[in-house]
């Protein structure tokens, strides 16, 4: 069991490299703040964000910084920027299942999914 993601970047077709993203935990009492990493060359990051020992059942929360990656991009915009961060909430139920959520990205629009 572990948390993996990976962001592909569909303007350019290729992957979303050094792509920030921030993982929160959703408590009863808000959010709770867990770990930062960002995306490799492949767009995806080195390792799981949680392994199967720091996972328990509950929500969780990525945070996408996708602005400041098209910035870099040359993605020409006016500020504020139509999409300057996602966030991606998704619940884990079974300590036994791998949760892989993908994020497919543009200026414009995204999509994400429960992959393998």
């Amino acid at each position: 069991m572990a948390i993996t993601t990976h962001v592909l970047d569909l303007t350019y077709g290729k992957p979303g490299s050094h792509i920030k993203i921030d993982l929160y935990q959703i408590t009863k009492n808000g959010k709770k703040y867990l770990k930062t990493v960002v995306t490799n060359r492949d767009g995806r990051v080195d390792g799981a964000l949680l392994t199967r020992e720091e996972v328990t059942t509950g929500e969780y929360e990525f945070l996408f910084h996708i602005g400041e990656y098209f910035r870099v991009q040359g993605i020409e915009q006016q500020e504020p920027y139509f999409l300057e961060f996602v966030p991606v909430r998704f619940g884990v139920q079974n300590l036994e299942s791998h949760y892989h959520i993908p994020l497919l990205i543009s200026p414009w629009g995204y999509q994400v999914y429960r992959g393998s």
